[in-house]
């Protein structure tokens, strides 16, 4: 995303975008369906509270002062000329010269909240849902706003250093999977993580998550060109290329591993593909998005075995998939980027510009050392006065109902699955993790 000349606003490209934020909007019950499907069914209203409910706070933040500091100007952060949406109307903005500032602001809005929702999947089934709300605010003040200003922003310090992130690989992908690697650590593991099988609880549920975060992700990427023009083409190509090639990269190595071609990680697979795009999207080649979409998918597999291997409870496997691939897909773009492809963009080591992908390196690098450290200090003193985690009781019996007062299926499964819960004494062997992601 980068500003352009100025010229007057254009009809096509103002719809594009006003279609490509509701295409945004439509992730998030993507994204509930995907989550929800992983965890069992104690947890799965609670799971997709987390998701539609990160967006409703963040949309509030974002209008009061978020937008502001992430795009106004400023050094590290933006000031709050433009808090409350101030000057932002139908005028065009320093980002969005052919559509109304408030359009561009929309759409950003929906950016940051999708970020919180991503970061939900490593605390399912055991945060209070009020300590997931006042984390929602103050995360997104104080990580995803001066990260977005740092990257997108004119004034931006990796913006100026030539940095590429299309449409939020760095600000969207590694910020939640390391935020949900902190998180994950800091809150613990599940009381019954490594003595029961955590197996998901409805695989269509994932399957068609996937496939409306896959139709989501068109609006995430093409809708980053700020215009209905050739680069949000190539973008919506690269977009749907690398997701297919993730899918087949995935079931292949599921295959080989395990003799057969699982649901659930063909829908990881083009989650996968679709985070590693997503920084290059509009700067490289559709051949070169087969590459990044493969590559991530092995990347983000081999991720999930080793955390599988660990004692870290990332439930869905946010890190995995989503910190991985990003990082995958942003050092990926200084290699493959090309001007030919976008003239605003740059060319990267394969087009005689090794420097690039040094940049990108440092991208990443800024990203992970800002993110762990400010997640940890947001969580910190939350965890020290004991309200992180809800009850062991509560645990046991599902946060569905501790929180929220509700069964998402009122079939008994829930006290069921506690009375059993709580008899375990000998811990379990669960199987390999290598198709149960999120």
């Amino acid at each position: 995303m980068m500003a352009a000349p100025a010229t007057a606003i254009a009809g096509g490209d103002t719809a594009w975008v006003l279609i490509s934020t509701a295409l945004v909007l439509l992730m998030v019950p993507g994204l509930a369906l995907f989550y929800g499907g992983l965890v069992r069914t104690r947890a799965v209203l609670n799971t997709f509270m987390m998701s539609v409910t990160a967006v409703a706070i963040v949309a509030v933040q974002w209008v009061v002062a978020g937008y502001s500091l992430a795009f106004a100007p400023g050094s590290l952060i933006g000031n709050l000329s433009w808090a409350g949406l101030l000057d932002v109307g139908a005028a065009p903005g320093p980002y969005s010269a052919t559509i109304p500032h408030a359009a561009f602001a929309g759409f950003q809005a929906m950016f940051a909240g999708i970020t919180v929702a991503l970061i939900s999947g490593a605390m399912v089934e055991r945060i209070r849902f009020h300590v997931y709300v006042l984390f929602a605010v103050l995360w997104t003040t104080f990580v995803y706003d001066p990260l977005a200003h740092w990257v997108w922003a004119s004034d931006g310090w990796l913006h100026g250093l030539g940095a590429l992130d299309f449409a939020g690989g760095t600000v969207v992908h590694i910020s939640a999977g390391t935020a949900a690697l902190v998180a994950a650590i800091m809150l613990g593991r599940r009381r019954d993580f490594g003595k029961a099988a955590l197996r998901p609880h409805n695989v269509v549920f994932t399957l068609m998550g996937a496939a409306l975060l896959w139709v989501g992700w068109i609006g995430f990427n093409a809708g980053s060109a700020l215009a209905a023009d050739g680069v949000a083409a190539i973008a919506l190509m690269n977009t749907f290329a690398a997701g297919a090639a993730a899918v087949i990269g995935w079931l292949t190595i599921d295959y080989v591993r395990g003799g057969q071609a699982t649901a659930i990680g063909g829908a990881t697979g083009a989650v996968v593909g679709l985070v590693a795009i997503t920084p290059a999207a509009g700067y490289v080649t559709p051949m070169s998005a087969l590459a990044i979409g493969t590559l991530g998918a092995a990347a983000s597999y081999a991720a999930l075995q080793w955390r599988s291997k660990t004692s870290i409870d990332d439930a869905l496997d946010v890190f995995a998939c989503h910190g991985v691939a990003g990082i995958v897909g942003a050092l990926l773009t200084g290699v493959f980027a090309t001007k030919g492809v976008n003239a605003a963009g740059a060319n990267g080591l394969l087009y005689g510009n090794p420097a690039l992908l040094g940049i990108q390196a440092l991208a990443v690098g800024a990203t992970i050392l800002f993110v762990a450290p400010v997640t940890a200090l947001v969580l910190g003193p939350l965890k020290a006065i004991g309200m992180l985690r809800v009850q062991l009781t509560d645990e046991l019996s599902g946060v569905d109902v501790s929180e929220h007062g509700e069964h998402a299926y009122d079939d008994g499964e829930m006290s069921a699955f506690a009375s059993s819960a709580l008899m375990i004494s000998e811990p379990i062997v669960i199987p390999s993790r290598g198709d149960k992601a999120a």
